[in-house]
């Protein structure tokens, strides 16, 4: 590959010197609260699967049906012919579920929130995103051509210092759960400054969707919202619901615009109808199964609880995520290697993702999760802190 060859090679050397080489876990198993890794098994504290639905029964029956109706594959895109009733019934069931007239499947969250953002906005508009929002929402205000703002994490002030210099179109972009603090935005008080400066707020609810809220319907239905107040609502699947992809629910002038504009809802194939048809069952299982909810909220106020008595730094978080700060990348590699060893996965975190100097373990709860193990997880946390000095 000649100098970029050279380039690339300098850059992985790099990497590994600061500790901040990434490697991928082959799992041999299900998610679930067990995982297998090379044979060996280990309490599993570092999935998204928040409510534990990634192996339920239902939802791989609903997945088997549909793969024996409609085959693995959806074929093409959903303008082409790779729309399918199982893709209808799903759009359907989210936008009556999170008090919208439709909502519209992506592939990933990731194609949701550039295409959203680009569909959206174009140049000569302005966009204000919290500092903390998760890299798709940054790529897509950045490539929108809009002019783009960052405002310091969680400080509606600053936010209404910058909405204040401008006019013409502005849309506010937030995390409803910041995926690596845990922590929830101010919602309410974003929504009273985009109504004081006549801005469009818009959420990204996907570490909220299904765990927060009396229904399960997010953040959003937290913070007591309603469709107007939050007009762009997106979220994904593949988290509190197990399976994968993504929605954005909204208006009817929102989604159809979306369909005619959003580059990476045209131009790419749909999800396997199979998986849209394991997400309405999963979509059924949170409105049934509130006590999944429950237990989950139970089980992260025991761990803070156990943390806050051991002296542990935790970061102030009431989601599933509960980051454990530890500073630098090696120390974060050296004590999730440790606890690794121990019989427990927990991802370590480290720049760029998180800022220089914030390094921590993610640990992540779900409702599949029993109280001894979370037990031990605060046992496994204790010995390698303190051997951490």
């Amino acid at each position: 590959m000649g100098p970029l060859g050279d380039r690339l090679s300098a850059g992985l050397a790099l990497r590994r010197k600061k500790d901040l080489y990434r490697q991928r876990l082959i799992l041999q198993s299900a998610q679930g609260p067990v995982a297998r890794v090379d044979g060996r098994e280990y309490l599993n504290f570092c999935s998204n699967d928040y409510l534990g639905l990634a192996a339920h029964p239902r939802v791989i029956e609903a997945f088997q049906q549909a793969a024996a109706s409609y085959g693995v594959g959806s074929g093409a895109s959903h303008l082409v012919c790779g729309h399918s009733a199982p893709h209808h019934e799903l759009e359907e069931a989210l936008a009556e579920f999170t008090g919208r007239p439709r909502a519209l499947l992506f592939s990933s969250g990731y194609m949701a929130n550039m295409g959203i953002l680009t569909a959206l906005l174009r140049r000569g508009d302005h966009v204000f995103e919290d500092r903390l929002n998760h890299a798709s929402l940054l790529d897509g205000g950045l490539h929108s051509g809009a002019r783009f703002q960052r405002f310091g994490h969680g400080d509606v002030t600053a936010l209404e210092r910058k909405l204040n210099g401008v006019g013409g179109i502005k849309l506010v972009v937030v995390d409803g759960v910041f995926s690596m603090d845990g922590d929830t935005a101010p919602l309410a008080d974003l929504v009273a400054a985009c109504s004081r400066h006549d801005a469009c707020l818009m959420v990204d609810d996907a570490h909220g969707f299904g765990v927060i809220g009396e229904r399960g319907a997010g953040s959003t239905e937290a913070a007591g919202l309603d469709a107007d107040a939050v007009p762009v609502l997106m979220a994904t699947l593949g988290k509190a619901l197990g399976t994968a992809g993504a929605f954005v629910a909204g208006s009817e002038l929102l989604i159809e615009s979306l369909v005619q504009q959003a580059r990476t809802y045209i131009y790419t194939t749909a999800l396997p109808p199979a998986v849209a048809a394991a997400s309405l069952e999963s979509l059924r299982l949170v409105r049934e199964e509130s006590w999944r909810r429950g237990h989950l909220a139970s089980l992260i106020a025991r761990f803070r609880r156990g943390a806050a008595q051991l002296d542990l730094p935790l970061m102030a978080s009431t989601s599933a995520i509960q980051p454990l700060l530890v500073g630098n990348a090696d120390s974060a590699m050296l004590m999730s290697e440790k606890l690794r060893q121990a019989g427990l996965l927990i991802g370590a975190i480290r720049p760029p993702t998180v800022p220089a100097g914030t390094s921590r373990l993610r640990i992540t709860l779900s409702a599949a999760h029993s109280e001894a193990q979370v037990d031990r997880l605060l046992e496994q946390l204790a010995s390698c802190w303190a051997a951490a000095g």
